[in-house]
């Protein structure tokens, strides 16, 4: 069966929750309703969580945390529990993005401990993995990508869903090209068939300066199913666009998104 695609939309530090609102009608008025061909899924901040929740109550996207404290409860003061995410209705976390890894120092055992708090709470975890550019030029992108995954599946999780996003591409304007993204993806795939897990059933999004421009030449590469997408998704249009690339049909200058 084929694997349904994936567009996501990772807001980082952006966006108030009037802006929230304009983006939901926005989005909404474009995706055909009914259509299972893309899942749609945003990543607000933890404040926006509650605009978020009314924004998309009624529609085909979902919406999911940023981040999450693997405990439920405790003296852990500026994190947030899973246990309050599920209460908002978030149905996914992000698990372990690059900057999390690099402004918080989080390992890649701490990340692991996320998957299963995600999963345990009834979140879909989307588990982040990448190379910086120092480890691709040394030629460790394979073992970064290796140690990464098996350290965030630890707890064998039972569902999940990857993204593979080259640290050096995200944010800089510099994309993987296909063939790149293409061959990790690939080795992904073989990992995860070497931890015990059907490959070719999961999802594996890939997140680094996706853009309308380029999306299109990266899904086509068999192995990638959708995006991981950070300043192009703060443009409905933009997104819109990237989401008509992963299977609707996109936008035209005649029928724009209401």
């Amino acid at each position: 069966m084929p694997r349904r695609p994936i567009a996501a939309a990772n807001w980082k530090m952006h966006l108030l929750r009037a802006e929230v609102a304009a983006w939901g009608r926005a989005v909404l008025g474009g995706i055909p309703v009914p259509d299972p061909r893309v899942e749609v899924v945003v990543f607000p901040s933890f404040t926006l969580l509650p605009a978020a929740a009314d924004a998309f109550a009624e529609g085909p996207v979902a919406f999911g945390a940023q981040d999450l404290h693997p405990e439920e409860k405790g003296a852990h003061t500026g994190d947030v529990s899973p246990l309050q995410l599920a209460e908002l209705g978030c149905c996914w976390a992000l698990c372990g993005h690059s900057e999390r890894r690099r402004d918080h120092g989080e390992s890649d055992e701490l990340v692991g401990k996320k998957v299963a708090a995600a999963l345990r709470h009834g979140m879909q975890p989307l588990l982040c993995v990448g190379e910086t550019r120092e480890e691709r030029r040394a030629g460790e992108t394979f073992a970064v990508l290796a140690r990464q995954l098996a350290a965030g599946l630890a707890s064998r999780p039972a569902t999940f869903c990857l993204a593979y996003e080259p640290v050096w591409a995200i944010g800089t304007g510099e994309t993987a090209t296909p063939e790149i993204a293409g061959e990790a993806h690939a080795f992904l795939r073989t990992e995860l068939e070497r931890l015990g897990y059907p490959s070719g059933a999961l999802r594996i999004l890939y997140g680094g300066s996706v853009t309308p421009e380029n999306a299109a030449s990266l899904i086509a590469q068999p192995e990638i199913d959708g995006f991981l997408v950070g300043g192009a998704s703060l443009d409905p249009g933009k997104f819109l666009a990237i989401i008509a690339a992963c299977g609707f049909a996109a936008p035209t200058d005649e029928d724009p998104p209401k």
